[in-house]
């Protein structure tokens, strides 16, 4: 009987079922049928043989990833600490400037700056990195030859932490605070008028409105972020830095050390059981995170 009025239920909803059913068919395509190279994670890839038939080699890429502990602690330690530094700083600015512009007294200008804050996220890592060598190259330099520092960035890997944070800052902190906007749009202009009225300044409306009203979607941004807390945005440590071997304490982490590993030796193997280790630890992380808001506010939970 389930099964029947499942089927019903198809036939009666079936103009949105075929609506639905493009979007599914990517995800699916894309997003689930990829999942099934993950068995290369336990073999040993040839390209003779393909994937299946390919010799199981158990955990041995597993093995190859934390083989130099020094190196696998290393670029762990620095993945979770740039996670930190990006999420944090990010959602402040994001929160900081969608509501700056949502308060601008000029209405008109806010969809040109909105226009202006977003171009840089179209951008490319492989132009940044050059526009970023055009400010801190040793001799054509702007800030060395400016300021007359003379100083050598590409071997300083204690400045490479505040640089990147200044490139990730610049190119995803206008796009990001758009989707806080969004939410700042729905707000009923009915509670700062009532504020307003109750004698209530404009800092005292944003901290008793508008962040309130911020809360549930940063939880929920926040949340999604923990699952890649593994991952790293390749093209900006790996060529912003130039791949420079002088920068790798401070700048190399687990999806440019990836990189590099598949440039020497092509192994297949070690990249799909590289992704399958920070999937699981990402998607634990988020389960666990999940759990903790579920208790606290359950309200703002993904699930």
């Amino acid at each position: 009987m389930k099964g029947k009025g499942f089927w019903e239920n198809t036939w009666k909803h079936r103009a949105h079922v075929v609506m639905a059913l493009p979007v599914f068919l990517v995800l699916f395509f894309i997003m689930y049928v990829p999942m099934a190279g993950l068995v290369m994670a336990f073999k040993n890839y040839d390209f003779t043989l393909g994937i299946w038939r390919s010799p199981w080699c158990g955990l041995d890429n597993f093995k190859f990833l934390i083989a130099s502990k020094k190196i696998f602690v290393s670029m762990t330690k620095n993945t979770i600490m740039y996670y930190v530094i990006f999420t944090a700083l990010g959602t402040f600015l994001n929160v900081v400037l969608a509501i700056a512009i949502d308060q601008c007294v000029f209405k008109k200008s806010t969809k040109v700056m909105q226009t202006i804050m977003i171009i840089p996220v179209f951008i490319s890592y492989a132009a940044v990195q050059f526009i970023v060598y055009a400010f801190i190259s040793t001799d054509t330099g702007i800030l060395n030859n400016t300021f007359n520092m003379g100083v050598r960035f590409y071997t300083k890997k204690e400045l490479w932490p505040t640089i990147l944070t200044i490139v990730k800052m610049w190119n995803s902190v206008g796009y990001g605070s758009v989707l806080y906007m969004s939410v700042l749009a729905g707000i009923d202009t009915a509670l700062y008028e009532a504020a307003e009225i109750d004698g209530a300044n404009k800092w005292q409306q944003i901290w008793h409105i508008t962040l309130p009203s911020l809360i549930p979607m940063i939880t929920v941004m926040l949340l999604l972020s923990v699952g890649n807390i593994m991952r790293s945005d390749t093209g900006l440590f790996y060529q912003v830095t130039r791949n420079s071997g002088q920068l790798y304490d401070t700048t190399q982490v687990i999806d440019s050390y990836v990189l590099n590993a598949i440039f020497k030796n092509s192994n297949f193997g070690f990249t799909a059981a590289t992704s399958f280790f920070q999937s699981v630890v990402g998607l634990l992380l988020m389960l666990f995170a999940n759990g903790m808001v579920r208790k606290i506010e359950p309200e703002n939970a993904l699930f």
